[in-house]
């Protein structure tokens, strides 16, 4: 009986022991934890299909339904969840978001999205759900902290590392594993549109601002992506223009923030630019994503394209003959992700992937870095987010508290003459300006949580103590033109007109194509109107009818890139036919209520790039907002004029002026004599010669992020001291530009016959509530060797009557160098805290990272010499200076 039951239990052991080994014998090793994840990538490679691994070098924006869940069957690398495409424009434009889903609703998305991927597909390989997040998640209840620029102002490490953490922390709470940020260009020309999504000028700044952001991020295991590699701001401040600066300018100023983040953050992903660099698409530049990143810096990731730019190779620089090369050529350089928009454009970029055009180990190393990634993440074992995490998402408002304390040190106290601020005994402030309503928050945002504008914030902070009065005074718009809508336009008894499309320049002869255009407002600049056009050699023309509503003369004209007329009651009233530039022409006419009027506009494109607009002022009222402000200014005891600039992608400015008639305005509400605030909205400089010694008082406010007008309310009534110190240097003209502070010593003057060659506001520039005093500079030691580190200290004093915070800063130049260095580099930076009366001794230590120049091998090293070292307030008030030597 005991052998008997003894066997069973051998024989049940057996059986017990022999399930888990045919099991374990049955699962990949891609699909083991246990297993390394190189074994894993190796295991998971050897089972895929040419088309498996393209789909993992492929990312759009999307979702999975029912209806179109078979075009997903071979994988993908990862969607932006309930994004779509939808047009042509910047990435925001070309985008729609489904701005409905809160995060609990967005995370059962991304749920049902990876369940379909893990369960259905043959593989059951998981995506990386992604999404944009310079400062703050674009996404419904996501935190909208200060735009990114504002963040650079407060030159505060430990609060982007707070705010890296808060935002990876919601992303991670909805499913989202990779993020699209920061942008860590420098920003050398502040006509560059983009300017607002960088943390300025430069080089030692962004680094230590991206560091501390991306190090939050990847420390809770969410890939970060900086961009765009490398320089996208080009000649005149311009987008993505082609970069022809030598190796050793990118090396000094472009190169050191995305080497610090391979090198020392660790980041597993990195966008390029979609300019060309010395002739070559960044997105295929073998030197920089091959040479550079790879070889030199010893890049582990995987490398994205910005979205759409791998076909730019052969749409914009014609440096590819079509997208199968465009896509050979990106790949074999060491592009691993094609990002693009829309799902179908795949057609164009599968082809190369399996007609032998790239090397099979090429796309085997691309899709072994995509799969580390989803390895680390942890996405095998755990694809799914606990919704209870983004439930609780919905309720938590602690990041407002660090989005308000951001706004706050990042405010830039620009001019305070007679102490106009902070506001005080005043019982009427009247506030003007559309931006005092908007609460914008600049470029890459979300919808922000219950943003406060400046206008409530003031009514909030005062209550009933003080009367808070608005009108919008002006406009950042100038006389608007609109395009002429459908309804009033007609052929034929319907909608629209009749466009008449012809090779070659005259709109005459044998048509291409005949089609009903309901409005006339086209820009084709990557595509001719229709595929039987070439770009630059067509020609049309739209005709048919146009009426009112109503009786009245209304100024109407074209729009556009020259090279139009216009017809109208058969009568030529513009004649633009000579292509120059740029313009917009319209005449006057008179319209009788409900009379059709023939109407004919031609229009030829000889150069590529067309733009041709239909427009005119009906139903636009002139307005009397300025004579309305000043008379309501009379009765008030202070002004703030809030104004803001129009920026962005596809948003260069050429001039650096207020748009509208904001400048208008503040003259002459300025006239009046009142305790004048401008408060500046946007995130790059501006041009305030027409106005600024009329206003007694100036403060940039940036973009501030939701819960910016509680913070600029505070700072206007003295509740908080302004401490933010500029990023960027303001001009006192656009003729000076590019300016930036750290620019080479010139071989003469750097000054103008007719204007000043020093800039409006300089690099780090801030004023405060209170005031600061230095003195007493020392150095441990004068005289050290190169690997030797020595300590510099000063006293550093509020003499002031407010409590406020000093962001001090040091700056070095070498006195002799072997190569023209930048006459001033800031090297470090602290914020001093300081009560009225206080004292406080301020240290840094001065090492290899503060004194280190890059030599004529493009080497980063510190020469034996002198130093000048300098510490104060901005660039240009430098306040204590000392020489240090480096002995041989």
């Amino acid at each position: 009986m005991f052998c008997i039951k003894k066997n069973i239990i051998s024989l049940s052991l057996l059986i017990g022991l022999m399930v888990p080994v045919n099991l374990l014998a049955q699962t990949p090793v891609y699909n083991n934890p246990k297993a390394s994840i190189d074994s894993r990538i190796q295991d998971l490679i050897s089972k895929m299909t040419p088309e498996e691994k393209f789909w993992q070098l492929f990312m759009i924006p999307g979702d999975v339904t029912a209806e179109n869940k078979a075009q997903f069957k071979n994988g993908i690398f990862g969607l932006q969840v309930s994004a779509a495409a939808q047009g042509a424009g910047n990435a925001q434009q070309m985008l729609s978001y489904n701005t409905s889903e809160d995060a609990l609703s967005l995370v059962k998305k991304v749920n049902k999205t990876q369940r379909f991927f893990v369960e259905e597909t043959r593989l059951g390989i998981p995506i990386i759900p992604f999404d944009e997040a310079l400062h703050g998640l674009v996404r419904q209840g996501a935190t909208a902290f200060p735009q990114s620029i504002g963040l650079a102002a407060s030159f505060d490490t430990t609060m982007l590392a707070q705010i890296g953490t808060a935002i990876a922390k919601e992303a991670r709470a909805r499913g989202l594993r990779d993020l699209l940020a920061p942008v860590i260009n420098i920003a050398t020309d502040v006509r560059w549109g983009r300017v607002e999504e960088t943390y300025g000028e430069d080089p030692y700044l962004t680094t230590v601002l991206g560091h501390a952001f991306m190090r939050a991020i990847e420390k809770e295991n969410i890939v970060v992506t900086p961009k765009h590699f490398i320089a996208n701001v080009g000649d005149g401040g311009r987008d993505s223009y082609p970069i022809e600066m030598s190796k050793h300018f990118l090396e000094e100023i472009h190169f050191p923030p995305f080497k610090d983040a391979v090198k020392n953050v660790g980041i597993r992903s990195l966008m390029t630019s979609y300019n060309s660099v010395f002739g070559t698409q960044a997105t295929a530049n073998s030197w920089l994503l091959t040479e550079k990143l790879r070889k030199e810096w010893g890049f582990k990731g995987f490398v994205i394209s910005d979205a759409g730019a791998v076909g730019g190779a052969n749409v914009l620089h014609f440096t590819a003959k079509d997208y199968k090369d465009a896509t050979a050529q990106a790949i074999k350089a060491g592009l691993d992700v094609i990002f693009q928009v829309d799902y179908n454009h795949y057609k164009l970029f599968l082809p190369a992937f399996l007609d032998g055009s790239i090397p099979q180990s090429r796309i085997d190393d691309a899709v072994a870095r995509v799969l580390r990634a989803k390895f680390e993440l942890g996405l095998f074992e755990q694809p799914y987010v606990d919704e209870k995490l983004a439930q609780k998402m919905l309720k938590d408002d602690r990041n407002r508290k660090l989005a308000k304390e951001a706004a706050l040190k990042s405010f830039v106290l620009l001019k305070n003459d007679h102490n106009t601020l902070p506001i005080q005994n005043a019982k009427k402030i009247l506030v003007l300006g559309e931006d005092a309503i908007e609460a914008r928050l600049g470029g890459y945002s979300g919808t922000g949580n219950n943003k406060v504008s400046i206008v409530q914030g003031l009514k909030d902070a005062v209550g009933k103590s003080i009367e808070i009065s608005y009108l919008k005074g002006s406009s950042r718009e100038p006389k608007i033109f609109l395009p002429v809508d459908s309804q009033f336009l007609s052929a034929d008894q319907k909608v629209g007109l009749i466009g008449t499309y012809y090779k070659g320049l005259n709109p005459t002869g044998n048509a291409v194509l005949t089609r009903r255009d309901k409005q006339i407002d086209f820009s084709w600049t990557l595509y001719p109107p229709d595929e039987q056009l070439a770009l630059d050699d067509y020609s049309v023309s739209w005709s048919g009818y146009i009426k009112t509503d109503k009786t009245g003369e209304v100024n109407i004209g074209l729009e556009g890139n020259d090279g139009f007329r216009l017809y109208l009651d058969n009568k030529l009233i513009i004649d633009n036919w000579d292509k120059r530039s740029f313009d917009l022409v319209t005449k006057p006419f008179q319209f009788e209520k409900d009379k059709s009027y023939a109407i004919k506009v031609e229009f030829y494109e000889p150069k590529g790039n067309a733009k041709v607009k239909l427009v005119w002022d009906y139903n636009v009222k002139p307005g009397n907002e300025i004579a309305e402000a000043v008379e309501a200014a009379k009765n008030t005891d202070a002004v703030v004029i809030v104004a803001g600039i129009k920026e962005g992608e596809f948003l260069d400015r050429a001039m650096l002026n207020l748009p509208g008639n904001q400048e208008q305005l503040i003259q002459e509400v300025a006239k009046l004599g009142k305790p004048v605030t401008v408060v500046l909205v946007g995130g790059s400089a501006i041009n305030m010669k027409p106005w600024l010694k009329s206003v007694p008082a100036v403060l940039n406010v940036w973009y501030p992020g939701e819960a910016g007008g509680t913070a600029v309310a505070e700072t206007l009534l003295g509740k908080s001291n302004p401490s933010g110190k500029l990023p960027i240097t303001y001009p006192v003209d656009e003729a000076q530009l590019p300016l930036v502070y750290n620019h080479k010593p010139t071989g003469r003057g750097d000054d103008y016959n007719n204007l000043s060659g020093e800039p409006l506001f300089p690099f780090g520039y801030g004023l405060s509530y209170t005031t600061f005093s230095y003195a007493d500079l020392k150095f441990s030691k004068t005289n050290i060797s190169r690997n030797e580190t020595a300590t510099l200290s000063f006293t550093l004093t509020n003499t002031g009557a407010y409590e406020g915070e000093e962001v001090v800063q040091l700056y070095m130049r070498p006195l002799l160098s072997k190569l023209a260095q930048p006459v001033l580099a800031l090297r470090a930076f602290k914020r001093i805290h300081l009560k009225p009366g206080e004292k406080k001794t301020v240290t840094f230590t001065i090492d290899k990272e503060v004194l280190q120049t890059l030599n004529i091998d493009n080497e980063w090293l510190v020469e034996s010499g002198d130093y000048r070292i300098m510490i104060g307030s901005s660039s240009k008030a430098l306040y204590l200076k000392d020489t240090l030597t480096v002995k041989p």
